[in-house]
């Protein structure tokens, strides 16, 4: 079974809702769409009072079959999609799909189809705040790549795409235990972490090489018993072959699943060549470290893309206590 099949069972069996404050976007009414029919999650389509009748014309036979508006502006679909209209006085859709999910209406928010991250970001932090114990909102993709080490298909997952543009090396340490968290729960299995740099097990020095040395340690003393090494060059992380030569005895180098990359540039370059480049399915960003779960799509994402990412958001509201890390 692959990947995207296994997230929607798990999901479906879950019977969660999820919040959509894009409606006005036809992927993500698509989306919705797609998620009720199949019966993965229970989609909460947010919108503005004067778009409202224009979403549930998108949503076409199961738009038709709404019932008549209760007052706080809610409306059903066929039993299966939520159409939530703006009440007076909220900010925006987006604003109030964040006040739902600090509420427990829902159990997580998809938005970032037509927001950008800084909006999406701004209001995870203001409406729903960090997870105790956190101090920093990170990111991660979950990327499901085509087998390449001769294991079959994997998921692999990069930190930080998508939040953090220079990380300190204790924010990368505690990016790399979020994104840990998030892949053993949505993915299965041990989380083998690399810190990645231009440099293996001290091949090269420099300040950069430092601060990623800095954040393996501070990893190790936080999180013990999960298996870490860096810094590595991604080929030494990934391939075993090199592995071999250029980190004999490394815990990590060559079955590395969660990269943890020193910038922001370098992981948001590097998702998107493995995707446009490699056909990797990129599900994320998913926002970590938040108290409720909530995902920030790219702005390019397709319908299929998003459904897959409410799945994800599904699975990681499962339970509040590791909602947005796993």
């Amino acid at each position: 079974m692959s990947f995207a099949a296994q997230l929607e069972d798990r999901a479906r069996a879950l019977g969660r809702a999820v919040a959509f404050p894009e409606a006005g976007d036809p992927r993500v009414v698509e989306a919705a769409l797609r998620l009720a029919r199949r019966g993965i999650l229970r989609p909460v389509l947010v919108s503005a009072r004067s778009e409202t009748e224009a979403v549930l014309a998108r949503l076409g036979d199961a738009g038709r079959t709404a019932g008549d508006a209760h007052a706080d502006g809610v409306r059903r679909a066929d039993g299966r999609i939520e159409v939530a209209a703006l009440p007076q006085g909220a900010d925006s859709p987006l604003d109030w799909a964040a006040e739902m999910l600090r509420a427990g209406e829902v159990d997580g928010v998809v938005a970032g189809a037509v927001h950008a991250t800084a909006q999406v970001v701004r209001t995870a932090l203001d409406r729903v705040g960090l997870r105790a114990g956190v101090r920093t909102l990170s990111s991660s993709f979950l990327m499901e790549v085509a087998d390449f080490r001769g294991r079959g298909p994997e998921v692999l997952a990069f930190a930080d795409a998508g939040v953090v543009p220079s990380p300190r090396p204790e924010q990368l340490a505690e990016i790399a235990a979020e994104t840990a968290r998030v892949r053993r729960w949505v993915a299965g299995g041990e989380p083998r972490v690399a810190f990645l740099s231009y440099s293996t097990l001290g091949s090269a020095r420099g300040p950069r090489i430092d601060a990623v040395r800095e954040a393996t340690r501070r990893f190790r003393e936080a999180c013990p018993s999960v298996a870490a090494d860096g810094e590595l060059q991604a080929d030494a992380a990934l391939v075993p072959e090199v592995a071999r030569v250029k980190a004999p005895g490394s815990p990590v180098a060559g079955r590395a699943n969660v990269l943890v990359f020193p910038d922001l540039d370098a992981a948001n370059i590097a998702y998107k060549l493995v995707q446009r480049l490699a056909g990797a399915r990129a599900l994320g960003p998913i926002l970590q470290g938040l108290a409720a779960p909530m995902a920030d799509l790219s702005r390019g994402a397709s319908a299929d893309e998003i459904a897959r990412v409410a799945a994800v958001v599904a699975l990681l509201g499962a339970d509040r206590e590791v909602a947005g890390a796993g």
